[in-house]
């Protein structure tokens, strides 16, 4: 697969040329376990590691959360750090309302300890436009995310909710889908390759969750989907495999395409 016409570029890592970059979500509850999840990274092939704020205990105390996102930095060296606080609306741990996740992630974007931030563009719209100016302003790149854990859209509408992402100001637009048959599975892929060849000017991120989407999660390289998501303990979203197994089948994938 050709890289796209304008990869990002963050710490070390090329997102858009070679093969897909695994991110590995880190979930623990408290400080200790969230720097004991990072403290393993050194011996897992990850690419990028995600902070899932939102299992996080103390993440609404925002002395505590910027203290953390400190040391984990640290922790992390010189790997790229991905913060999503994922809503309960698309399928995290905790509710919250547009003032409460844009206060949140105002504050960790302030804080510079961050690479990039997912911001969910469907969900929390009203609050969106202001994380993302912020955001670009510190020099942190924007995942701009929707999730659809019940169903997967219509190839269209995939199309057009990543296209609307990229309008909006998202670096990288993601969407991850639930498949109800395998036809949904192609039906995630062929909307991938359609934004990927006639409509991206970016890196993408697709995914169709669960063991039927497992494929999605594989051969991204194929059809245009830039990172994929492996576990290290924890898997954060249905169908996630682990790290290692995830990293030898990209491998030989990619190999296989040069």
């Amino acid at each position: 697969m050709n890289a796209v016409s304008n990869p990002v570029t963050i710490r070390n890592v090329t997102i858009g040329e070679g093969r897909p970059k695994i991110c590995v979500p880190i979930t623990g509850q408290t400080r200790s376990e969230i720097l004991e999840e990072a403290g393993g990274f050194s011996s897992i092939p990850a690419d990028l590691a995600e902070w899932r704020a939102d299992w996080y205990e103390d993440v609404f105390d925002t002395e505590r959360l910027l203290d953390t996102a400190e040391a984990l930095r640290k922790a992390l060296g010189e790997l790229p750090l991905l913060f999503t606080f994922r809503t309960k609306t698309e399928g995290g741990e905790k509710a919250v309302d547009d003032a409460l996740y844009r206060r949140l992630n105002l504050a960790i974007i302030e804080s510079g300890c961050v690479d990039l931030i997912d911001v969910e563009l469907f969900s929390m719209e009203a609050a969106a436009k202001e994380i993302i100016s912020a955001a670009h302003d510190k020099n942190i790149t924007v995942i701009g995310s929707n999730h659809h854990f019940h169903e997967t859209p219509a190839q269209e509408e995939i199309v057009k909710r990543l296209c609307h992402m990229r309008q909006a100001g998202a670096d990288i637009p993601k969407i991850a889908v639930m498949p109800r048959s395998e036809q949904d599975v192609l039906t995630l892929l062929s909307a991938t390759l359609e934004m990927s060849r006639h409509h991206a000017d970016c890196p993408i991120i697709t995914m169709s969750m669960a063991k039927t989407g497992l494929i999605s999660r594989l051969a991204g390289e194929s059809f245009g989907s830039a990172v994929t998501f492996g576990s290290a303990s924890k898997a954060s979203a249905p169908g996630q495999i682990g790290v290692r197994e995830l990293k030898q089948v990209l491998d030989i994938i990619h190999g296989s395409l040069q």
